[in-house]
């Protein structure tokens, strides 16, 4: 699907998923709960989506966009992808096969096993099982569904920074910034392409798995590490084509935080807010906990808690 990603095709991609997602909540929460200077904090609980995680926007979206061949569609993923795209095509009615790197948590592959899907494990990281997707699509002709790098995806996540701007807009006149995590891009890349620099967009990667951050300092996406606790879902080789111009125009910066931040994170939306946010869910939280990221006087803060697909339910 050769689309143009921009703010109308960010709104008319929610009109055609809308009956199909959930509208997640926003929920504000005095920063000092955790320890920080008082100041209201806003949360985009995308955690409370289908799934687990913010993903069936850009799945539904990229399937209900094109048609399906017989052999149905194919994806790759660390595991929330793949969930995703399970729970997308057993909407729609069609079979769809996933493939996952050994990496990938146990409650994910369960998980897409119970949506009906047919789970392939393949290599050790989420390129092997890329490499392997592409290998079955070719065979096959099922179609492909992107983690991150199709107009599609960019579009369905997108819609997330339409609903903050919505929620948001009604208490306090909005946010000024909002903290995001990244692997692909996808999920910034849309939603930098709804706030088109209007709100500033903050990335936030593992030290472990730097892609963004690699990718702005060599001026395009490169190879980069793809370790540390969140690799099953912040740990792409390289960030996508589709998203890294809007990236380079409508990031801020990115900021980078240590596995021990992510961990620590976690155990403190649990202990504040009962939240179970995964690794790669946490991330974005990690940085204002750990002071990689640190707001200016009265600068109202937005942080998208993308993911909940963990095993853990303490920590």
């Amino acid at each position: 699907m050769d689309t143009a990603v921009n703010r109308e095709t960010i709104a008319a991609t929610y009109e055609r998923i809308r009956p199909h997602v959930r509208r997640t909540p926003v929920i504000e929460v005095d920063a000092g709960d955790f320890g920080l200077e008082p100041r209201p904090l806003t949360f985009k609980l995308e955690l409370f989506q289908h799934t687990g995680s913010f993903k069936p926007r850009g799945a539904l979206a990229s399937l209900l966009s094109r048609p399906v061949p017989a052999a149905g569609v194919v994806a790759a993923s660390g595991g929330n992808h793949g969930l995703a795209v399970a729970f997308a095509a057993r909407k729609v009615g069609v079979p769809a096969t996933i493939f996952v790197p050994s990496v990938a948590a146990t409650t994910k592959r369960e998980r897409i096993r119970e949506m009906g899907a047919h789970l392939v494990i393949a290599g050790e990281r989420y390129a092997d099982a890329l490499t392997a997707s592409r290998e079955f699509a070719a065979r096959s002709g099922a179609l492909e569904i992107h983690a991150y790098d199709q107009a599609g995806t960019l579009l369905g996540q997108g819609t997330v920074a339409l609903e903050i701007e919505q929620q948001c807009s009604r208490v306090g006149g909005g946010l000024d910034t909002v903290l995001v995590a990244v692997g692909g891009g996808g999920l910034i890349g849309g939603m930098a392409a709804w706030f088109e620099g209007h709100v500033r967009l903050i990335a936030v990667e593992p030290r472990a798995a730097p892609t963004l951050y690699r990718a702005l300092e060599a001026g395009h996406p490169v190879d980069a590490e793809a370790g540390g606790i969140a690799a099953d879902s912040l740990a792409p080789r390289q960030v996508g084509s589709l998203m890294f111009p809007l990236a380079q125009r409508y990031v801020e910066r990115c900021v980078l935080v240590e596995d021990d931040a992510i961990r620590e994170a976690q155990r403190a939306l649990w202990r504040v807010m009962r939240v179970a946010a995964e690794p790669g869910g946490s991330a974005a939280f990690a940085a204002l906990l750990s002071g990689a990221y640190e707001p200016t006087p009265g600068e109202r803060v937005g942080i998208v808690l993308c993911g909940a697909n963990t095993d853990a339910v303490s920590f």
